[in-house]
């Protein structure tokens, strides 16, 4: 399967491109620094310069592509929301969904599949009403992003593409995401969740989410909105203890004895603080976690179901990652 990714150099995107070419596939990836690529990506990858705003050679790459997985956008939470920054949160998504589509539209032979990002922003602050993918949209800054990030990617319904709309919830694993902004706190025994508490959180493994992407790419029926997170529920109160067994909790016990308050939302996110004010309970109506991670099957093996019986490994393996924070190892 020959696949071109935007966005391959992300800390979804890099573990992605090292488990499809493990897998025999061909991997291009569309990247704005080639040179930097060349050091974080396989050898067998191959990097195009592309800069998700302008027309150019990176086309060609996409002509014999089976699938195009399009996860580019610049990071949510990686500053403050100003109105500078929320530009650039849509220009980096809305703006290279566009112009994939329209690339993919001017191509003689056109990849069968799409798979872009999305998020659980689409459904905006929605407090302990459950939703799944046939839920309409909410509102907020996130909530439009993402209706207009999907808007862009559906555009390629029209000329045959099959279209997954990957909504991914807070990405944990090893070496980036969420977690190593989520560790400060608790070196100096502040962590804990924002209060109230009581917000709803979705979230996701890295392994998880590369196995669904995978799942998307090989399973031809499956096309729409697709809700990727952990099956059971969590909330911003319950997601360290609901992590790992009841009997871990007093190990991360030292690191949240101190709720931050409400006012820290608005220190991260500038006023617009509905993300973490009013979160989102999710399920995933059509996707569970699958049994086996990454690199645990050979292509061709027999595919097991999405049943959810990881949960415990992969809430473990979380759980795992602060227990050297509460014993006072990360001084």
């Amino acid at each position: 399967m020959k696949i071109v990714i935007a966005g391959g150099t992300g800390f979804i995107g890099r573990p992605l491109c090292e488990y499809l070419l493990q897998n025999d596939s061909q991997v291009t990836v569309l990247a704005r620094f080639p040179h930097q690529a060349r050091y974080i990506l396989p050898p067998t990858a191959t990097i195009v310069w592309w800069d998700g705003l302008n027309r150019g050679p990176w086309e060609r790459a996409l002509e014999g592509a089976d699938a195009v997985i399009n996860l580019a956008g610049e990071p949510v939470a990686d500053a403050r929301w100003t109105a500078e920054r929320k530009q650039g949160l849509r220009d980096s998504r809305i703006n290279s969904t566009r112009l994939l589509v329209q690339a993919i539209w001017n191509l003689p032979h056109r990849p069968s599949t799409l798979i872009n990002a999305s998020a659980i922003g689409y459904y905006g602050p929605r407090d302990a009403v459950p939703v799944n993918e046939q839920t309409r949209p909410g509102r907020g800054f996130l909530a439009d992003l993402c209706v207009d990030w999907e808007r862009e990617a559906v555009k390629a319904e029209a000329f045959g593409l099959r279209v997954v709309r990957l909504r991914i919830g807070m990405v944990l694993g090893d070496g980036g995401g969420a977690l190593p902004r989520m560790v400060p706190p608790f070196r100096f025994f502040l962590g804990g969740p924002i209060m109230p508490g009581d917000q709803w959180v979705s979230w996701i493994h890295r392994h998880d989410l590369i196995s669904m992407i995978d799942w998307a790419l090989e399973s031809p029926t499956v096309r729409g909105p697709l809700n990727g997170r952990r099956a059971g529920r969590s909330h911003d109160a319950g997601l360290l203890p609901d992590a790992g067994a009841r009997h871990q909790q007093a190990v991360l016990a030292s690191g949240s004895r101190v709720r931050p308050p409400a006012c820290a939302r608005r220190t991260c996110f500038a006023p617009d603080d509905r993300p973490t004010r009013g979160a989102v309970r999710r399920t995933p109506r059509r996707v569970h976690i699958p049994v086996q991670p990454p690199g645990a099957r050979a292509r061709g093996n027999p595919r097991r179901s999405f049943e959810g019986t990881s949960n415990q490994q992969r809430a473990d393996r979380v759980t795992a990652w602060f227990r050297p924070i509460a014993k006072g190892e990360c001084w």
